[in-house]
């Protein structure tokens, strides 16, 4: 186990003539030393003065390759005892949606079917959720995606309705996960909230997914905000639990040079 960071051997040169800054060099060598198990979780980085002598920089270049790797979550510093790798921390492990993403990218296999789409009065449920009155009208939308013409999922919404605004797909499309997921760009959108949850299907669903009762779903509940904080769609999706799962990747994976 390294002491006080004395154990650098044969480290790499910072390239001066590399469009890279000094820093961010710095930063991506000691990160592949922690991948490739030169400093352990716990251990002590090389102080300030060591890294300078080694790679002939200066300490703020230092400074700035170590809070780097500090708000890259790689290492956590303690005022008067120095720089140390971070452990192995589950809590800090995000999940994100690039398969769901991947779904809406794959032009050739995957397709978006509109069901239905008409204006209907708001219930009580949709009423609390865009903040209007029960019995105002909305825009209800219902659209089934298929991949290789196998269902992927069942899509719900409700819309704000503006008569003085035409009533087009394409317009219908940005206030859904399918036109963010493909790139549509969008300035009415400010925020969105997303809530993901395990459930069960109802009949309707399980019908249109081509499912058989009792199944388990994943239901993805999505909620869009205008720039002036007014929801503009609410609605939700139901996933075949075998085409979506969740993974995602921990702590520092082992390095290339050439990364």
């Amino acid at each position: 186990m390294p002491e006080n960071g004395d154990n650098l051997v044969q480290p790499e040169q910072i390239d001066r003539d590399a469009y890279e800054p000094a820093y961010a060099q710095l930063a991506n060598i000691l990160r592949r030393q922690i991948a490739n198990g030169a400093f352990r979780p716990g251990d002590q980085l090389p102080s300030e003065a060591q890294l300078c002598r080694t790679y002939g920089i200066s300490p703020m270049t230092v400074r700035r390759s170590i809070n780097l790797l500090s708000d890259q979550g790689v290492v956590s510093t303690a005022q008067g005892k120095g720089t140390f790798v971070k452990p192995l921390e589950l809590g800090t492990a995000v999940f994100d949606l690039q398969e769901l993403q991947a779904l809406f990218q794959d032009g050739v296999d995957t397709a978006v079917r509109l069901l239905e789409v008409r204006v209907v009065s708001a219930d009580e449920r949709t009423a609390r959720k865009l903040c209007i009155c029960e019995g105002d009208n909305v825009i209800y939308i219902r659209r089934l995606l298929t991949r290789a013409n196998q269902p992927i999922f069942y899509h719900r919404a409700y819309l704000i309705y503006d008569p003085t605004r035409p009533i087009v797909e394409a317009e219908m499309d940005v206030t859904s996960l399918h036109g963010l997921f493909s790139n549509v760009v969008n300035h009415s959108l400010k925020r969105g909230q997303l809530t993901i949850e395990a459930t069960l299907m109802n009949e309707e669903e399980a019908n249109i997914l081509r499912a058989n009762l009792p199944v388990a779903a994943f239901y993805l509940e999505h909620l869009f905000y205008d720039f002036d904080e007014r929801p503009l769609s609410w609605g939700w999706f139901i996933f075949r639990n075998d085409h979506l799962r969740f993974s995602t990747q921990i702590g520092i994976q082992e390095g290339r040079k050439d990364d």
